[in-house]
């Protein structure tokens, strides 16, 4: 098995410097590296010349949001027609942290197509599917 290469979308957008209360430019990346998501930061004030880097944080509600808008969901695709229900609910109740009644609302949205997010939420779930041996992909919906 190779290594997987890492898939990240960027955002740009603004925010208010915490030194000197004027608006900064803001770079945001969601990433799957290494097989775990990050949510990495970089900013810097044009007034007063403040840079921060905040690295490997939760994805802001607001950033994703502005990640579809910008870069268009994707949706993960199974691909095995005879893969078990029970192995991707194991793995749809592993990675979202749900119960087994979210775990079947999720899977028949996963069958039908219907399951949608940024390219490294479903690539995550792709890779983990594929793991398990539930041939898996992450595709532009």
């Amino acid at each position: 098995m190779g290594i997987e290469q890492a898939v990240f979308e960027s955002v740009r957008y603004s925010a208010v410097c915490y030194d000197c209360g004027a608006e900064l430019e803001c770079c945001g990346v969601q990433a799957l590296v290494d097989g775990r998501l990050r949510w990495d930061v970089e900013s810097t004030c044009g007034a007063c010349g403040t840079a921060v880097a905040v690295c490997g944080g939760d994805l802001p509600g607001e950033q994703r949001d502005q990640i579809l808008a910008e870069h268009g969901s994707a949706r993960l695709r199974v691909i095995s027609p005879s893969a078990s229900s029970v192995v991707i609910m194991r793995v749809l109740r592993a990675e979202l942290g749900t119960d087994l009644a979210g775990a079947k609302a999720v899977l028949r949205r996963v069958l039908s197509g219907d399951y949608c997010g940024t390219l490294p939420e479903m690539e995550l779930l792709a890779r983990k599917f594929r793991e398990s041996g539930v041939a898996a992909a992450a595709e532009r919906a």
